[in-house]
């Protein structure tokens, strides 16, 4: 018995992660046996302070893997498949030295799951405990702050420094989520207003500065978009900045990254409060929404220095489906090159964390350099009628990407024309 027990002392012994000082991982960062992971908020990593910290941001080239990801919600079949695949693209391998950082609970749950997936060589720096973590170099993205958590949201609405809205498909009258419970103060937004049936492609610009003169949106606003599916809320996030409004963000994560920050919603419709003038007559920001003729414009370029980047599934690329109940043409645009998306016309799985936020910036950006996007290029993004596409060209602003741009009416469009080029099958 004392053996046994003996036995189970050094086992625990050896499987307890280590904990690591600041010169420790100074002497590591850049050698390729180890890994850096932030197992913090996604949102800490991609610039906000959200721990009272001397700094913000992440430890130049770590990774990260949020202990969030691993919350009794998100365990299903489909997130754990997800999760196993992204731990390899991440390079956490049993075979590397893993530095988890963060908070000490937070680490610890990331440890316990890394553990049952093999993973062995696994060191604690915790940035409570090491107070001159600010030796270390961090990084974050250029314009992170367009993309918000949801306490941000909550003190911006406490001060009345936004005006923030609900954005999802249908009136009123059909917005179940939005009417068993919203973020106070938020009004409701049809998306029909700015693509409206029965071809669901953009609006006039004339009609779009109409809109945001109905719901008393002016250039000169800040604004806040969130819903249940995020993909609607940067679809009219790229919009509105097209029209030329001058502070546009999404709540990371929409609605379920508001509850799970423990605040409130509350029931009843709010009516936003309509204005006379937005503030120009036309849109400000021009280049960022081309129509077919700008599309064509990027696959004529001569110089090399553009790309149109399809954000579909790949089943929709390959012309073995269309992607949607309402419209039946298959294919691909001539010349375009795929930059993935998701399993279907509805979700956006190689562009986000399962918790539906941003996905890693660099992840992104080496999922693009394995299909032959070089992100020095100006890319236009299209899908099938610009929801994922904007979703996409929000991220790359985020990371500070710039001239990238939506083809905001994308696939629906360009195959309505019988004269535009098209390819089905598989790609060499």
């Amino acid at each position: 018995m004392k053996k046994i027990l003996f036995l189970l002392i050094i086992l625990s012994a050896v499987l307890l992660a280590k904990d690591i000082n600041t010169e420790e991982l100074l002497k590591n960062l850049g050698n390729s046996e180890w890994v850096i992971v932030d197992t913090r908020d996604s949102n800490e990593y991609n610039g906000w302070n959200l721990s009272n910290l001397k700094t913000n941001g992440h430890i130049r080239g770590a990774t990260d893997f949020s202990a969030n990801w691993l919350k009794t919600k998100y365990r299903n079949s489909k997130n754990r498949d997800i999760l196993k695949q992204r731990i390899l693209e991440k390079g956490i391998f049993p075979e590397k030295n893993i530095v988890l950082y963060g908070k000490s609970e937070d680490m610890k749950k990331v440890e316990n799951y890394l553990r049952e997936d093999g993973v062995e060589k696994i060191y604690f720096y915790d940035l409570e405990k090491n107070k001159d973590y600010d030796k270390l170099p961090f990084e974050r993205y250029e314009n992170y702050e367009i993309l918000v958590p949801a306490n941000w949201v909550k003190n911006a609405i406490d001060k009345n420094e936004i005006k923030i809205f609900e954005v999802s498909w249908g009136s009123i009258k059909d917005a179940a989520v939005y009417l068993a419970g919203h973020i106070p103060g938020a009004p409701h937004i049809n998306t029909d207003s700015i693509e409206p049936p029965p071809k669901w492609m953009l609006n006039t610009d004339e009609n779009l500065i109409k809109f945001a003169e109905e719901m008393g949106i002016s250039k000169n606003d800040a604004i806040v978009l969130y819903g249940e599916d995020v993909m609607a809320s940067y679809r009219l996030a790229v919009i509105l900045k097209y029209l030329g409004v001058k502070d546009v963000r999404v709540l990371n994560g929409g609605l379920e990254a508001w509850k799970g920050a423990g605040y409130r919603t509350e029931i009843g419709v709010v009516k936003p409060t309509p204005i006379k003038d937005f503030g120009s007559r036309i849109p400000l920001n021009r280049n960022l929404i081309v129509d077919e003729n700008g599309a064509k414009e990027v696959l004529r370029d001569k110089k090399n220095s553009k790309l149109l980047v399809d954000i579909r599934s790949y089943n929709e690329r390959i012309g073995k489906e269309s992607g949607y109940s309402y419209m039946d043409r298959k294919g691909r645009i001539a010349g375009s090159v795929w930059g993935k998306g998701g399993t279907k016309s509805t979700t956006l799985e190689d562009y986000r964390n399962i918790d539906n936020t941003m996905r890693n910036g660099y992840e992104i950006i080496s999922m693009w350099s394995g299909l032959g996007i070089n992100t020095n290029k100006e890319l236009t993004f299209f899908c099938g009628s610009g929801w994922r596409a904007a979703e996409v060209l929000f991220y790359s602003q985020v990371m500070g990407l710039k001239n990238n741009a939506l083809y905001s009416n994308g696939w629906m469009e360009w195959s309505e024309n019988s004269s535009n080029p098209i390819e089905v099958g598989e790609e060499k």
